[in-house]
């Protein structure tokens, strides 16, 4: 199982972590919501749970709640500039579809 970080999104993620001195790595996973379904939650990890999957990306610490992975296992993440706004986006292969915002994803 793996999840992957683009140059830009590592370099974001490692200046995010060095301004905040109690993370201990990158909280990835998914909640239900959005019109489709699921949506994508990133913030940092604070500390490491029993029902956590640590792993290393791009040389970030990942923490993934076990029951997340599944639906992001494979997943690339790259962090864009589209004129005044920035974020993270996710290129997943376990989407069966997105809605028209971006925001949120399906599963088959």
């Amino acid at each position: 199982m793996a999840i992957h970080l683009t140059e830009t999104a590592a370099r974001r993620v490692r200046d995010y972590l060095a301004r905040h001195a109690g993370a201990v790595g990158l909280r990835l996973g998914v909640r239900r919501s959005g019109c489709s379904g699921w949506t994508y939650t990133v913030e940092f990890a604070e500390s490491v749970g029993a029902a956590d999957v640590e792993m290393d990306a791009a040389g970030i610490r990942l923490v993934v709640a076990a029951d997340s992975l599944p639906l992001l296992d494979g997943a690339e993440i790259d962090y864009v500039r589209e004129g005044l706004n920035e974020k993270f986006t996710f290129r997943n292969p376990n989407a069966a579809s997105q809605c028209g915002c971006g925001e949120s994803f399906s599963v088959q």
